[in-house]
């Protein structure tokens, strides 16, 4: 009798402590998410390489943006390559651009160069690398141009060269006054001329 007791109390351990077992089992897997395969740890470092490799952000080819600044002169603004500014949502940087202004007057101002930055809210442009710019016949080369929306003026700087059919000059700074119609040039020797561009 003593035996049949001492069996039943061993089969009753088992059975309790098989069943703990399955549901230790079970609710731990619920608990601990099986379709993590990576760790943190590998997430982490993935997350990282992806960021170094394209700080900017998202990359889009071929873009198009166009729109009317605040004096009302219409643009269109393309880039065979653009980035967004992870920083900064509202800046965008931009590679190979050309850019056309429509003025009120009916002149078209050409912009190109490597490299831009594109505010998407103040509408401001900066071109960087290689600019050249084409106005009214004479052509234009400079290594930086920024356009200034609320402004309403065009910066153009370092390096600057303007040549049309009166010559060729060589100037450190030009400001491109939209509204006016009018250009100031800093020469190399720090002097100042200022030019009317209305023509007949």
């Amino acid at each position: 009798m003593i035996r049949y007791t001492k069996v039943k109390l061993l089969q009753f351990f088992l059975l309790a402590a098989g069943t703990l077992l399955i549901i230790f089992t079970y609710t731990g897997f619920k608990n601990k998410p099986s379709e993590e395969i990576l760790s943190l740890e590998a997430k982490d470092e993935i997350n990282k390489k992806i960021k170094d490799k394209n700080p900017s952000g998202d990359t889009f080819f071929n873009v198009e943006y166009s729109g009317i600044d605040l004096a009302g002169n219409r643009y269109i603004l393309r880039a065979k390559e653009a980035n967004n500014d992870i920083t900064n949502s509202e800046l965008i940087n931009l590679k190979y651009v050309k850019a056309t202004f429509y003025f009120k007057n009916n002149k078209i101002l050409y912009v190109s160069s490597n490299f831009g930055l594109y505010n998407n809210k103040t509408l401001d442009i900066v071109f960087r690398d290689n600019v050249n710019s084409m106005y009214e016949g004479s052509k234009l080369f400079a290594e930086e141009a920024e356009y200034n929306n609320s402004e309403n003026f065009i910066i153009i700087s370092q390096n600057v060269k303007i040549t049309d059919i009166k010559g060729t000059m060589l100037a450190e700074k030009l400001i491109f006054d939209i509204e006016k119609n009018t250009l100031e040039i800093s020469s190399l020797e720090d002097d100042k001329v200022y030019t009317n561009l209305k023509r007949k």
